[in-house]
């Protein structure tokens, strides 16, 4: 079974690129969901990141994720600490999720595949690009976030060009049945070099 990441920058659509895949019958794992539920559940992780944070990280036994956001938002150090708490957990829980699967290939859908260093884990990469002012609008929407927020959030991500030239395949999300066929295109080329034609 191939492993193949996807990755893209805020409002690119790659949660929308992974559920057009899992239509096709592929497995997805949604990194960040994943991660969010293991905040909320391993007492490890909740233990690390009381003490990172302090005890404001959680309300009610929940994730105060306003809080952890505001910390992290121009603090990269803390950013880094804790992708060093959560990061490791959910690479383990993929690994007994994606031993589960039966398909040719499992898609890993996650915003920091390259950043990371964990593009090396994958067997293919696939990176959504959306225009700018799409993305813009389409995090307003979803986030109830500012556009200047928005616009800041971009600028401290890897560029588009830069992900599409290190990845092996690249879908434009610009409207969802143009993206739907892209997918279909992505997948069968996937089925052929899985060996699954």
């Amino acid at each position: 079974m191939k492993n193949v990441g996807l990755t893209g920058g805020i409002g690119s659509g790659k949660t929308t690129v992974a559920r057009a895949f899992e239509a096709l019958g592929i497995p997805i794992y949604i990194t960040d969901d994943e991660a969010k539920r293991l905040m909320n559940t391993s007492k490890v992780i909740k233990r690390k990141l009381i003490a990172l944070f302090g005890e404001l990280a959680y309300l009610d036994n929940k994730l105060n994720r306003l809080y952890l956001a505001k910390a992290i938002f121009n603090d990269k150090l803390l950013l880094e600490q804790m992708n060093t708490i959560v990061h490791p957990k959910v690479g383990k829980h993929f690994e007994k999720w994606r031993k589960k699967q039966k398909a040719p290939y499992v898609l890993k859908e996650a915003a920091i595949l390259f950043e990371n260093g964990s593009y090396k884990n994958f067997d293919y990469i696939i990176t959504v690009t959306a225009p700018e002012k799409d993305r813009i609008s389409r995090v307003i929407i979803r986030d109830n976030a500012n556009e200047e927020k928005v616009k800041a959030i971009i600028a401290n991500q890897w560029k588009d060009e830069l992900k599409a030239s290190l990845s092996d395949f690249v879908i434009v999300n610009t409207n969802l049945d143009s993206t739907k066929q892209e997918v279909l295109k992505t997948h069968n080329k996937l089925l052929k070099l899985s060996g699954k034609t």
